[in-house]
């Protein structure tokens, strides 16, 4: 079974991301992305608490921004504890991992966003998943250390090894790179025709568009024809209602 990708985004402190890599080993996950790490990488301090899973850290890869280590996704989830207006599915720690399970059996590559410790994930990172793992935590008490996170979606991969999983859909989903560039390509071309409008609301409304492409299950051949819609209207203007 193919393991999904856990991307420890901006994470602040190397204890924290040495936490994590033995949370991960502990269930035998091994694949570890950092998304500009802010004590820079390697990490001493990551090393000493990542104990006997130092070679995990070994083979984590570093990212200078988030789209770069999502680039080979067909599907991400994003983790957090606070309530978005952004409209995306929600999952439990527990249904979101059945459904990584499903599309990693049926060779998908799944990845799980984690925030940094203070603030967590932002909207513009949220926005590029596709859904959101939200855990059933206290109300009045809803802050998870990162590695405890981590630990969480590990055990509830980890307890389903032995699930009997019905494989999706074979579907050629989109990667996470084709995404980022169909909303690219969306954003400059919308861009150039005035539709961020007024300059104060644009970040937000690209924000929401980002999250929009997030949210549908884009395949390849959808990309495609959302490109070819956009060039053709760009070389063919219409001209007004016909009579």
């Amino acid at each position: 079974m193919p393991e999904p990708v856990f991307i420890l985004v901006r994470p602040q402190m190397g204890e924290n991301i040495g936490g994590a890599a033995r949370a991960m080993w502990n269930f035998g996950l091994s694949r570890m992305r950092l998304v500009d790490p802010r004590d820079g990488w390697p990490n001493q301090r990551a090393v000493a608490l990542a104990s006997g899973a130092g070679r995990l850290l070994d083979g984590a890869s570093v990212h200078g921004q988030l789209p770069d280590a999502i680039h080979d996704c067909t599907y991400v989830f994003a983790t957090t504890a606070r309530s978005r207006d952004l409209t995306k599915p929600v999952f439990t720690p527990e249904q979101a991992m059945a459904q990584a399970r499903d599309m990693a059996g049926a060779g998908q590559n799944v990845g799980i966003l984690f925030g940094p410790e203070r603030a967590g994930l932002e909207n513009e990172d949220v926005a590029r998943a596709n859904a959101i793992i939200t855990v059933p935590v206290n109300p009045q008490f809803f802050s998870l250390n990162l590695a405890q996170c981590v630990l969480l979606m590990a055990y509830e991969w980890g307890r389903r090894s032995d699930a009997v999983t019905q494989p999706a859909a074979d579907v050629d989903l989109a990667t996470g790179i084709e995404v980022e560039k169909l909303g690219d390509h969306y954003e400059e071309r919308l861009g150039e025709a005035g539709f961020f409008f007024p300059d104060s609301k644009a970040d937000g409304m690209k924000t929401v568009l980002r999250n929009m492409w997030g949210r549908l299950p884009l395949t390849r051949s959808d990309v495609q024809m959302l490109h070819g819609m956009l060039r053709q209207l760009l070389r063919n203007p219409p001209q007004g209602p016909r009579p």
